[in-house]
């Protein structure tokens, strides 16, 4: 079996992912048996899940995968211990409150007990902001619940501020830019695919 997974996506997950170059997970024992497994099971019954079961479980998939990944990185890689250590704090953090329309520069500064600039330059070793690391998270969120039936009756204003967005305007251009469409031309063009 071939995995590929665009780098961008794994950076965004594994800090340090550039130096994690022809690894071995074992699939034996541990969390690479697990990972193997699940792969495996995913791809063999991929033909009798629905496009939306296989969003949902391509995610778990890359969780999975993230932990295997960083069970074997070397302990040398690019990144230093302590800037692994906060980047990795850092995204949970964001995970876990992006959400919350007042995530912002500050809200994370304050919870790190880390600069502005220092945040940035760690997001910068990945080539990205912090702030547009944030909008993306959320805008992968959104595009997500876009494609699940479960919220094909919502407004996507309502998935949008669900996700921490505050502005329709906002989160419509952001959207185009990030995947080339409006949100209302994404989700006519999924609707359409699978009807």
């Amino acid at each position: 079996m071939i995995l590929s997974i665009p780098r961008a996506v794994l950076r965004d997950r594994v800090a340090g992912i550039d130096r994690c170059t022809a690894l071995r997970i074992p699939g034996t024992k541990g969390i690479g048996f697990v990972a193997s497994n699940f792969l495996r099971s995913s791809a063999t019954h991929a033909d009798q899940l629905q496009a939306h079961e296989f969003s949902t479980l391509s995610d778990h998939a890359l969780d999975l995968l993230t932990l295997a990944v960083t069970s074997v990185r070397p302990v040398d890689f690019n990144l230093s211990r302590s800037r692994s250590v906060s980047i990795n704090g850092i995204k949970t953090f964001i995970e876990q409150n992006l959400r919350d329309v007042n995530l912002d520069t500050s809200v994370i500064t304050r919870h790190a007990g880390l600069s502005a600039r220092y945040i940035n330059d760690l997001f910068e070793d990945e080539g990205t902001s912090l702030m547009r690391y944030v909008w993306k998270r959320r805008l992968e969120n959104c595009r997500k619940d876009m494609l699940n039936p479960v919220y094909a009756g919502h407004r996507l204003s309502d998935i949008a501020f669900r996700w921490g967005f505050n502005d329709t305007a906002h989160f419509s251009r952001a959207f185009k830019q990030q995947f080339g469409c409006s949100p209302r031309e994404f989700r006519y063009v999924e609707v359409q695919r699978y009807q």
